[in-house]
């Protein structure tokens, strides 16, 4: 499969391979000038659509700075693919322009042995930040921030710091640039300004005259999910990092924070499909990688089914006395699966976002009681009206309209409190997909239809 396909919805990026491939063999040497007012994102979507034995030469064709800026936005697969077929010292050169968080993200989706090998020909600063960031997990704080903030002391004048924020400025790639924190001289974080309230300070104030002390930070431990709920509450453009001892070591900006949330719903959309998480996109993980993340919930959910067999076994001397049940067994058990998935897909949702709380279960509840009873008499009723209609008697209808209330009420309760019980048990509330509410929800369906069948019909 060639890059191109990973993006069939680029037609501009299309239309532009001819003329880049054709300028590349005709006068490489103009390349990067003719270039030079694309954005780096769709350039790249014009190296993925490109014939995979030309993205090396195209990359190599342009400055390093520029290539860095490319390679940031291609797919894993055709980033890995050109890195690993360059030589060290190219790669290195081209790496050490990227900004640290990017460099140390772009070396983990390498080869181990590959991505060493290019860490140790990296400039020893290069090095020692990039290092500095691959101690940490990917999905936590430490991992999505970047070295490339701006810190000042609190003792300094205001022409001091910006004299410090320019020389900063001035060398080199600076992400995190919208705000200037403030640190003492162990490097805790003390305070937090905006560029512009720095430029805009009375002239002879100091820094700590312009400051805010109310700084909102998070742990290098903390988890993506903790920096993107911080992030949104207190709408941050760039996130502090810092250390047990309150020094800050980093900060993470917004398109990181968005990058993450990407990637977090991604998986829970995943496991929601009961899926296992994919640690790579679709394309680039194998074809037994993503079989081996499908089949293990598939399993677990057909030895689920089996319990629902087994229920419906048991009451086959119900059935062998009333055949006409047999009709509305599907009806029944769909109803109270679709709406546990409801209710465990809300819920789910809402625990990750902060709306819900351990401490809200039993508020969560009584309202998914409500719930159940109101959607219950809406298919009851409906149900009731369809089983009138096929003649089995008067009572059978009361049959399907009881059992769809009491089904979509265990249902909805089902759903919305197994996310709270596996979150209590250290377990991610997502596992709690859909297709695993259903299968649960089957069997209990089963049960509650031959039970109020036998009792209102007086069936053995």
């Amino acid at each position: 499969m060639t890059p191109a396909q990973h993006k069939p919805d680029r037609p501009i990026a299309a239309l532009l391979v001819p003329d880049i491939l054709a300028l590349l063999e005709e006068a490489p040497g103009d390349l990067a000038a003719e270039t030079e007012e694309m954005h780096p994102a769709d350039l790249a979507n014009v190296v993925e659509a490109m014939p995979p034995e030309k993205v090396g030469e195209f990359l190599r064709a342009l400055p390093p700075n520029r290539a860095a800026q490319v390679i940031e936005y291609l797919d894993d697969e055709v980033r890995a693919e050109f890195l690993e077929h360059v030589t060290t010292e190219q790669a290195a050169e081209i790496i050490s322009e990227m900004t640290p968080d990017d460099r140390a993200d772009v070396l983990e989706t390498l080869e181990e042995e590959t991505a060493d090998e290019i860490l140790s020909d990296l400039p020893d600063q290069a090095r020692q930040e990039t290092e500095r960031l691959l101690q940490f997990e990917p999905d936590t704080a430490g991992g999505l921030m970047t070295t490339g903030f701006v810190a000042v002391e609190q003792s300094l004048s205001v022409e001091e710091a910006l004299a410090q924020v320019r020389a900063a400025a001035r060398s080199g790639r600076r992400e995190a640039m919208h705000a200037i924190y403030v640190v003492d001289p162990d490097w805790k974080l003390v305070g937090v300004m905006s560029l512009r309230e720095l430029l805009a300070a009375p002239q002879g104030a100091n820094v700590a005259d312009v400051m805010h002390t109310e700084i909102v930070s998070v742990q290098a431990s903390a988890d993506r999910k903790e920096v993107a709920q911080v992030t949104s509450e207190y709408d941050l453009v760039a996130v502090p990092v810092v250390d047990g001892f309150g020094r800050i070591v980093g900060a993470i900006t917004v398109d990181d924070v968005i990058d993450a949330m990407v990637e977090e719903q991604t998986e829970d959309v995943q496991r929601l499909g009961a899926v296992q998480p994919l640690e790579d996109p679709y394309f680039v993980s194998s074809f037994w990688e993503v079989a081996r993340k499908r089949v293990v919930w598939l399993v677990v959910l057909f030895i689920g089914e089996m319990f629902t067999s087994t229920a419906l076994h048991s009451y086959e001397q119900t059935l062998s006395q009333a055949l006409f049940l047999t009709a509305f067994i599907p009806l029944i058990i769909s109803s109270g699966g679709n709406s546990g998935s409801q209710s465990a897909s809300l819920i789910t949702r809402a625990l990750a976002v902060g709306d819900v709380e351990m401490g809200d279960a039993l508020r969560v509840l009584w309202r998914e009681l409500g719930q159940g009873l109101v959607l219950g008499l809406c298919l009851g009723i409906i149900g009731l009206a369809r089983a009138a209609l096929t003649g089995n008697g008067m009572t059978f209808p009361f049959v399907v309209g009881v059992s769809l209330i009491l089904v979509v009420i265990v249902g909805t309760v089902m759903g919305s409190m197994l996310p709270l019980l596996l979150r209590r048990v250290g377990f991610d509330p997502a596992v709690a997909s859909a297709p695993f509410v259903s299968s649960l929800v089957d069997v209990t369906g089963i049960i509650v239809y031959f039970t109020v069948a036998r009792t209102l019909l007086g069936l053995g």
